[in-house]
């Protein structure tokens, strides 16, 4: 298993370090992790340590929900959701990076975003890197 201390959120090959990664390794990333499955729901199945904190949400708020349609609303466009939806469909991996503002739940919040998804692993992951105020 990868150290999670060795992870950085513009690494290349990030994908591949966070599906090698355990609950508690996700938990010391220095950036905030959703993984959540391909289904049509988007089932999320790990909420890390580092995203909780900056989303204020308990993982029993959000593990086992819908992502885009119960957790994380304001990611339901064509911006986020429709990219994951379709690379699945097309059956490519997905690696976009794009700045994003959180709206639901908490006040505007500047993040930056990077989907991943890739047809070798079962879920797919929105990584999120906080800006420092």
């Amino acid at each position: 298993m990868p150290d999670s201390s060795s992870i950085d959120f513009a690494q290349p090959d990030l994908t591949d370090c966070l599906a090698g990664l355990n609950d508690e390794g996700l938990d010391g990333l220095g950036f905030g992790v959703i993984d959540f499955g391909k289904e049509p729901d988007a089932i999320v199945t790990l909420y890390n340590a580092f995203e909780r904190s900056g989303s204020g949400l308990d993982r029993h708020r959000v593990v086992g929900l819908p992502l885009f349609s119960v957790v994380a609303q304001c990611m339901n466009n064509y911006l986020v959701a429709q990219c994951f939806d379709d690379a699945v469909e097309a059956g490519r991996a997905l690696d976009t990076t794009l700045d994003f503002t959180f709206t639901l739940r908490m006040k505007a919040t500047p993040v930056v975003l990077r989907l991943l998804s890739s047809p070798a692993h079962p879920t797919q992951y929105i990584a999120i890197q906080r800006h420092r105020q």
